[in-house]
């Protein structure tokens, strides 16, 4: 919402009474929450206020498909305050709004394969967390529906830091499976009760140019995730062929909210050495694994459409 602002106090409280709780223990829905579900949605926005007057928006999109939901639990234990914390304390962007978004899978015919909170700036952010569904779906298709949050972001968000400044938000989806082949102009319906007129049915390409309009987007491999683990090179080749280095490699989740605020970083022009060596240990091994391959956004590499892929 923006009408706030992240207190590092705010969030040390929050984690003394929640960080010690298990995963079933926080997330507790058994249903998608009214407020996440797409196709009660009119618009998601970031906003400018007097408290974040240069707002940035960040949308994370978490794999909550079989056993992924450990990443939502350990973004809610410690690394959202890592996260925001580190945004702010290193400023690769001003005034970070984050919004959440589960994904399943709705080739599988997943109950919720998409859902959608609020752009927040305060702890708010980690209680909008603990309402996502950790459906658990997901099918045999060696696929997730990592493409929705793009679909979602390119037609239902209105950012200020991109209507405003030009700027564009951030996009980050994370899982262990394939980039996904397209979007059906039935599922659209399902999961958004829209009706498309034209294309019929979108390539994750498309869908990633469209996102790209106002988004960088980024797709975080969770390499030691259940199918990740035994079809490592499979789903990176899917990913490098769709989005090229921006596939961003994890080797430990302890350190998703490093590799993010690292990404951003050297998006922003920071060379990714400097990143690398500013953190400690195997913490900087674990950056470097995740980013050693990443270049910076130019605006030249725009393309007619707004697009901003860098291919290897």
């Amino acid at each position: 919402m923006g009408y706030s602002r992240w207190s590092p106090s705010d969030w040390t409280g929050y984690a003394k009474t929640n960080s010690h709780k298990k995963m079933n223990e926080v997330f507790t829905q058994n249903g998608i929450h009214k407020d996440f579900d797409p196709k009660l949605i009119t618009m998601r926005e970031s906003r400018d206020s007097a408290l974040n007057p240069n707002s940035n928006a960040i949308i994370l999109g978490l794999d909550v498909t079989g056993s992924m939901g450990v990443i939502a639990d350990k973004m809610r234990s410690h690394a959202l305050g890592t996260l925001v914390n580190e945004i702010l304390n290193r400023k690769p962007v001003s005034d970070p709004q984050i919004m959440f978004m589960g994904i399943g899978d709705c080739a599988a015919l997943d109950r919720a394969p998409l859902q959608v909170s609020q752009f927040e700036t305060d702890i708010s952010m980690a209680k909008q967390l603990e309402k996502i569904w950790l459906e658990k779906g997901g099918g045999g298709n060696n696929y997730e529906s990592y493409h929705l949050p793009w679909y979602f972001a390119s037609q239902f968000t209105s950012i200020d830091c991109f209507e405003k400044r030009n700027k564009k938000g951030y996009i980050f989806t994370i899982g262990d499976e394939e980039a996904p082949p397209e979007l059906t102009a039935e599922q659209i319906e399902k999961v958004f009760g829209t009706t498309v007129q034209s294309p019929k049915d979108y390539t994750s390409e498309q869908l990633l140019n469209m996102a790209s309009k106002m988004y960088h987007v980024y797709h975080v491999v969770v390499e030691k995730g259940h199918y990740a683990s035994s079809n490592l090179n499979s789903v990176l080749d899917s990913w490098h062929n769709l989005i090229g280095q921006r596939t961003i490699r994890l080797d430990d989740t302890d350190n998703l909210a490093e590799v993010i605020v690292s990404t951003i970083q050297v998006n922003e022009g920071v060379e990714a050495s400097k990143v690398i060596d500013s953190w400690k240990g195997a913490k900087s091994k674990s950056i470097a694994h995740a980013i050693k391959d990443l270049v910076p956004y130019h605006k030249e590499d725009n393309d007619k459409e707004g697009g901003n892929i860098v291919r290897f």
